[in-house]
């Protein structure tokens, strides 16, 4: 264990060269990335990450020999690593389309859609008839105020703990760019792999809860690393070697992923936003990229260092606030163009059976939509288990019911709630208006000329939040790989806050490539370990139901504790 964790190690030290400031160039990937350029599909539009660019030269200076930045020569040499890790995570095979424009499939997400499917039919559709008993769970009403069980938070810090890592820059970029591409028609399918991925939510946040490691002071560490080393050795003793290379796979691509696409791009990301809307070269932020750094790492550090108590307590009022805000300015969009709304849900249905205007046509919009979902509620990955595990509960799948919510707000509510914006005020429709962030703002601004900077408003809290999550899971893994030494948890912390800002500082395109390709590596382990010990879930599930049937578990709230 020493030597792998060494190379942990090895491989963390190396992050500093990881930041970058543009999107991937050939994936799509984590849930912030506000838009993938695979072949034959369009380019990115500069606005639509709103990252700051370096001035252009002078004609003297364009004439002179021009020597390599430190930027320049590190991104010079991460760019062949990157292209070949992200290029291999984010094999597409063709699926349709011509030879000039190609239709491709990223497998990858073949690989979640099939999880989900998988886990919807084996679990007999649970995604549908646990989501009221998961609102119950949630609001409290099986959970006991003097003894709610093991654990570190309720369930609704857990949710808004595991949300606030999957809501992001994606959900208003990355949606945006969905319907440029794939037509209105890629809404539908979009949701539909929401859906799906309740199933999968449910089941690796069970697992996570059934094998998570309960210490002595209280505390608790779960998710995928402990599910596939202690669980796969319980289960199956003669693939316990297996289990264990299977969850250091994981847990290094947690830690390596966090850094960058956690702590580097959320920070760059913020900075790029806040600066754009304040006047841009010419604003006040100008040339402070360092200090407006060591604020958000500083703010991040006060609620990341604290651990999942304090960040359950700080998303449990962010995330109902950010999302809030987010929908209200949505509704008000939506509200202003009501008459347009019907000929919106026939734009949506319509595009997703037929496909017409879309790239690909129906198979466009389909990939399209199921890729957005993937990417943006994380559902297979294996992060969300990390914070479902901290819940104060005796019964593991209890917390599995409540993890069916977060797809469904992630990516059934918020996304869909960019799309309608988007749709509504024929935005996708103007030419040259723009893709990601730039096309969800003109939509916005089209109705109210300030509403921008309300959009400006959610996307930092969209980054801030994601920050503070993905914090604690890479150190949960630092802190799996060392044994649980509390030395590894928050050394990890610290670095990953000079990581953030470090990524407002560096302006490298490599980092979400190789980001996007590490956190989606994550999903390969974890899913091998939940097929199989899924039919475990499935004893959890049927016992509980039993249970809960029988009046063996007390609902306090009908029946309140003296």
């Amino acid at each position: 264990m020493i030597y792998r964790f060494a190379l942990a190690l090895l491989l963390a030290a190396s992050l500093p060269a990881l930041a970058q400031d543009a999107e991937p160039v050939s994936s799509e990937g984590f849930e912030s990335a506000s838009v993938a350029t695979p072949a034959a599909e369009p380019a990115v539009d500069a606005a639509a990450v709103a990252v700051a660019t370096p001035a252009p030269l002078s004609a003297a200076a364009a004439a002179a020999p021009l020597e390599l930045s430190l930027e320049q020569r590190i991104e010079a040499a991460i760019r062949p690593i990157a292209d070949a890790v992200s290029g291999g995570i984010f094999y597409a095979v063709r699926v349709g389309g011509t030879d000039e424009a190609p239709v491709m499939f990223p497998l990858i997400v073949g690989w979640l859609i099939l999880a989900g499917l998988v886990f919807t039919l084996y679990f007999g559709f649970i995604n549908v008839r646990g989501f009221a008993h998961g609102f119950r769970l949630m609001r409290g009403d099986f959970s006991s105020k003097r003894d709610a069980g093991p654990g570190e938070v309720s369930h609704f810090q857990a949710l808004t703990s595991a949300v606030s890592g999957t809501v992001g820059l994606g959900n208003i970029a990355g949606v945006a760019v969905a319907i440029t591409i794939g037509g209105p028609g890629a809404t539908f399918w979009m949701v539909l792999a929401g859906l799906l991925a309740m199933s999968t939510k449910f089941v690796e946040c069970t697992l996570g809860v059934k094998y998570r490691l309960e210490k002595p002071d209280g505390t608790v560490s779960g998710g995928p690393m402990y599910y596939l080393s202690r669980g796969i050795a319980e289960n199956y003793p003669g693939l316990k070697s297996f289990g264990w290379s299977l969850a250091i796979v994981f847990a290094i691509c947690t830690m390596l992923g966090a850094i960058g696409a956690g702590a580097m791009f959320q920070a760059n990301q913020a900075y790029a936003q806040l600066l754009n809307v304040t006047g841009g070269a010419e604003g006040p932020l100008a040339g402070n990229s360092l200090w407006f750094g060591l604020v958000y790492a500083a703010l991040a550090g006060a609620v990341v260092i604290g651990g999942i108590s304090r960040i359950g307590n700080v998303t449990a009022t962010l995330v109902p606030a950010m999302a809030g805000l987010y929908i209200v300015g949505c509704l008000v969009v939506i509200g202003m163009n009501i008459g347009q709304l019907p000929a919106a849900f026939g734009a949506i249905f319509e595009g997703a059976f037929t496909g017409e205007g879309a790239v690909g046509g129906i198979i466009g919009a389909l990939i399209q939509g199921f890729r957005r979902a993937s990417f943006s509620n994380e559902a297979g990955l294996g992060s969300a288990p990390i914070a479902h595990s901290a819940v104060k509960t005796r019964d593991p799948v209890t917390e599995g019911f409540v993890a069916l919510w977060e797809p469904f707000i992630d990516t059934v509510v918020i996304c869909t709630m960019s799309a309608l914006v988007i749709i509504i005020t024929g935005q996708h429709l103007v030419e040259g208006g723009g893709d990601g962030v730039q096309l969800t703002s003109n939509a916005f601004g089209s109705v109210v000329s300030w509403f921008p900077y309300v959009l400006t408003l959610a996307v930092l809290l969209f980054a801030f939040s994601t920050t503070i999550t993905w914090g604690y899971y890479g150190a949960k893994a630092a802190a799996f790989m060392a044994r649980e030494n509390k030395g590894a948890l928050y050394g990890f912390k610290v670095f990953y806050l000079l990581s953030a800002v470090l990524g407002c500082t560096l302006q490298l395109s490599s980092l979400v490539d190789i980001a996007d390709a590490l956190l989606f590596i994550m999903a390969i382990p974890n899913l091998i370990g939940v097929y199989l010990l899924m039919p475990v879930v499935k004893r959890e599930l049927n016992s509980y139901l039993a249970r809960l049937k029988a009046g063996q578990l007390r609902n306090y709230r009908s029946q309140p504790e003296a």
